[in-house]
């Protein structure tokens, strides 16, 4: 029994040996070898050799493996697609170059354009809170009491209008369809999941578009979301169009 614990203590001394000539500590005295500081210190190292084998992306090379990619990439990753393999080097994000490929492909097999996809989240966020703004109403600001109630306060009520005749809406939108078709707007508009409409980017073209095209546009946009929400309201369910454009990315 004493020899077998003497066999195991002797290997176990051998691992350590070879350990710390792993973490670059051999040269460091017995108790310094595996201490916090010499630990983060190797660990440090690690990840900076990684980096120089181009195993870890900054944030701003992130384009070269996701195509296109939004500014500020990482953050975007992390919270809309739980991107977990990163690590940190003081202020700043790196990310696993092997998982960035794979997710790329991902992407690229779905038909997603990272960027607006972006575009599309922000922009739909916007208008949902447009929307949500209508029913909201300030709170007052009190001293106190969180609430007064003025005196012989009573019997004060109303009741929601009667919702319109779906159809109204129905035909706003086969109204919207044929305007869109006559407009020819399928070149200037981005239908995402055939329900948010959305106006493609234009800015550096702007100048040599048709005069009032733009606006047209853009209202077009408000009024296909406003009517599809509308619809959904009375209903709950939205209106589909998809546009026949072999450059659309259906989400």
């Amino acid at each position: 029994m004493h020899n077998d614990n003497s066999a195991i203590l002797k290997e176990l001394k051998e691992l350590k040996e070879l350990f710390s000539k792993l973490i670059g500590t051999a040269d460091q005295s017995v108790e310094n070898r595996f201490s916090e500081e010499a630990l983060n210190k190797a660990a440090k190292d690690f990840l900076k050799m990684s980096i120089e084998r181009g195993e870890w992306v900054k944030d701003d090379d992130v384009h070269k493996y996701i195509k296109p990619a939004p500014w500020n990439p990482g953050a975007f990753l992390r919270k809309e697609f739980a991107f977990a393999n990163w690590s940190k080097r003081g202020h700043e994000y790196l990310y696993s170059k092997k998982d960035l490929i794979a997710l790329g492909l991902e992407l690229a097999k779905r038909n997603i354009d990272l960027n607006r996809y972006k575009e599309f989240l922000e922009d739909k966020a916007a208008f949902d809170k447009r929307m949500a703004a209508i029913d909201i109403t300030q709170k007052p600001k009190s001293i106190g009491k969180p609430y007064k109630i003025p005196k012989g306060l009573k019997n004060i009520t109303t009741s929601e209008i009667p919702k319109p005749d779906p159809e109204l809406a129905r035909q706003d939108i086969i109204r919207l369809k044929q305007e869109f078709k006559a407009g020819k707007f399928e070149s200037y508009i981005d239908s995402y999941k055939g329900t948010h409409a959305m106006l493609k980017r234009i800015y550096y073209f702007e100048k040599y578009l048709e005069p009032g095209l733009k606006r047209s546009c853009r209202k077009w946009c408000e009024d296909f979301n406003y009517a599809n929400e509308a619809l959904k309201l009375i209903t709950g369910k939205m209106e589909k169009f998809v546009v026949t454009d072999p450059a659309q990315i259906q989400l």
